[in-house]
């Protein structure tokens, strides 16, 4: 299965990105030259990440027939100074809502999706530490 993303020069550091047929820009910020017109790359790993295994964790969540009434990722990381500055580490906080959650099925479903299915964690786990905490609020 290939994927392709274009990513189109527009002025200064704002790019027009085109991807599965949506549009969007990213740009870099004022102060490294940027003037703001969309989110960093960086940033975006990090959404790509919390998206995977949000999708991951709800589709299990379903199978197992747990009922949410909401679920927010939350995904942070730490940055070295010197260039490149890469990530040093990621932590990814689950925020499940709902009343009577069962937490062995809300740690099961996290785990598959941290350990087999979330492709983004899968590539970033090699180069970064990964970490990840429940929250259930309900």
């Amino acid at each position: 299965m290939a994927m392709t993303t274009s990513v189109r020069w527009e002025s200064g550091l704002a790019f027009q990105v085109e991807q599965d047929g949506h549009r969007y820009m990213i740009d870099a910020g004022p102060d490294a030259g940027g003037r703001d017109l969309g989110p960093r790359p960086k940033a975006l790993l990090l959404s790509g990440l919390g998206g995977c295994t949000a999708m991951d964790v709800v589709s299990i969540l379903e199978k197992m027939r747990v009922k949410l009434d909401g679920l927010e990722v939350q995904v942070s990381a730490e940055a070295r100074d010197e260039h490149p500055r890469i990530f040093t580490g990621i932590h990814v906080r689950y925020i499940f809502k709902g009343k009577d959650l069962p937490m062995d099925k809300l740690e099961r479903a996290v785990k598959l999706s941290e350990d087999t299915y979330c492709g983004v964690s899968a590539m970033l786990r090699p180069a970064v530490p990964i970490t990840s905490e429940i929250v259930v609020e309900g």
